[in-house]
């Protein structure tokens, strides 16, 4: 499942700001991977204040940084077009200059990563994998609203 951590300096996000990020992170990483929208999870975090430097100086302007963990497998073109689609997606919701977004994206194979209580399976091979959900985890998502 990617993982996604939206950190913000300098800038409040409020709650529909971040309902809107994280469903644009979320079709966003679908569109460009391939992947299913549910495997995406999405934490968000707020630099107290005064603790953001830049170049070792004190920094004021609001800046978001989103660092995404994902699987390993992926094109450079999907991986370009995910980077960019974040931060193009993220400015238009934020209102914070595309050059104060920062956004970056570390691969981890497959089998290094335990979800849903089993190891991934290799891109590409999600469906198959997504049988193996119990009657109980399916039914939780669907309480959720989450398609599976």
């Amino acid at each position: 499942m990617p993982t996604y951590t939206v950190r913000t300096a300098n800038l409040s996000l409020d709650d529909n700001q971040r309902q809107r990020i994280a469903s644009a992170i979320t079709e966003t990483h679908s569109d460009s991977t391939g992947a299913p929208g549910y495997f995406a999870q999405i934490f968000f975090d707020a630099a107290p204040p005064a603790a953001h430097f830049i170049g070792g100086r004190p920094n004021s302007i609001p800046h978001i940084y989103v660092h995404g963990l994902i699987r390993a497998g992926r094109s450079a073109e999907q991986k370009c077009r995910l980077l960019e689609g974040i931060r193009g997606r993220i400015h238009d919701i934020a209102g914070v200059g595309a050059e104060d977004i920062w956004v970056y994206v570390q691969e981890i194979a497959a089998e290094q990563m335990v979800e849903f209580g089993r190891i991934l399976p290799e891109p590409g091979r999600e469906t198959e994998w997504r049988q193996g959900f119990s009657p109980e985890k399916i039914e939780a998502f669907r309480h959720a609203g989450v398609t599976v």
